[in-house]
C-alpha cells in the first residue's frame, strides 16, 4: 500500500507538531511539507501536489477559505481536510464552498483525523459528529430559508477577500501592492469595494469584522495575531 500524502497547514508550531506525530505513527501516512500560512500552503500544493491538505482556517496573510479555494483550483487531486477551533454553521459553510472535503473541530482531532483523511482519501466527505448531525438537519431547511442566509452576507470577491485580511492585518497599501504582486492603484480600489459591499468605512471596523468571522485572530490585548 502506498503512503498518503500530507500536507500540514497550521500557524501554530505545537499544533502542527503534534498533528504530524499523530499521522506518522499510522506508518502509512506520509506529513511531505508543513505551511505556517495560508500563501505558503497554496504554493507548497502546487509545487508538490500532496493527496490531502490539512487546513487550518485563521492563518496569517491568506486565511484557510481563500487557500482552500486556490487550491482546490490549481491542484484539483487534492483533497482539504480542515482542522478548526471553529465550529458554527457559517465557518463550515464557507469552508464546504470554498472545496473542502472534511472539516473536523480541533477538539476532536485525535480521535477523528486519521479516518477523515483514509476517508476523504476514498472519495467520501467527512465531519465532526456535531456537524455532521446539522448538515444533516439542514437539508430539511428550504431554499427560501438557504437563500436569505446567503443574502445576508456580502459577496466580497477573492481578491477583495485577500486585501480584506491583509488590511485586517496591518498591511498598508504599498504593502498590500507587494504582497499580491499587484500596483497601489489597484489595492487601492479594492479596499473601496470592501468598504462599500462590507458598509464599513474606517481600519478598526474591518478588523472587527475580520475577528468576528475568524479571519483573523486577536490577541487579548486587540491586536491581529501573526
Amino acid at each position: 500500500m502506498s503512503n498518503i500524502s500530507v500536507l500540514l497547514a497550521d500557524d501554530h508550531n505545537i499544533v502542527r507538531h503534534g498533528l504530524k506525530a499523530l499521522l506518522i505513527a499510522e506508518g502509512d501516512i506520509q506529513v511531505i511539507a508543513e505551511a505556517q500560512n495560508g500563501r505558503e500552503a497554496v504554493q507548497l500544493a502546487a509545487k508538490l501536489f500532496p493527496e490531502i491538505v490539512v487546513m487550518d482556517l485563521a492563518m496569517p496573510l491568506l486565511n484557510g477559505w481563500e487557500a482552500t479555494r486556490q487550491i482546490v483550483k490549481a491542484v484539483p487531486t487534492a483533497r482539504i481536510v480542515v482542522l478548526s477551533t471553529y465550529g458554527d454553521d457559517e465557518h463550515v459553510q464557507q469552508a464546504i464552498a470554498a472545496g473542502a472535503a472534511a472539516y473536523l473541530l480541533k477538539q476532536t482531532a485525535a480521535a477523528d483525523l486519521v479516518k477523515a483523511i483514509r476517508e476523504v482519501k476514498k472519495g467520501n466527505a467527512y465531519f465532526s459528529p456535531a456537524i455532521a448531525k446539522r448538515l444533516r438537519e439542514q437539508t430539511c431547511r428550504t431554499p427560501e430559508d438557504l437563500e436569505s442566509t446567503r443574502a445576508a452576507e456580502p459577496d466580497l470577491t477573492p481578491r477583495e477577500a485577500e486585501v480584506l485580511q491583509l488590511i485586517a492585518e496591518g498591511f498598508a497599501n504599498k504593502q498590500i501592492a507587494g504582497e499580491l504582486g499587484l500596483s497601489v492603484k489597484t489595492v487601492e480600489k479594492h479596499r473601496q469595494q470592501v468598504m462599500h459591499k462590507l458598509k464599513i468605512h474606517d481600519i478598526a471596523g474591518l478588523v472587527r469584522h475580520a475577528a468576528e468571522k475568524g479571519i483573523i485572530e486577536l490577541t487579548p490585548s486587540g491586536v491581529p495575531q501573526t
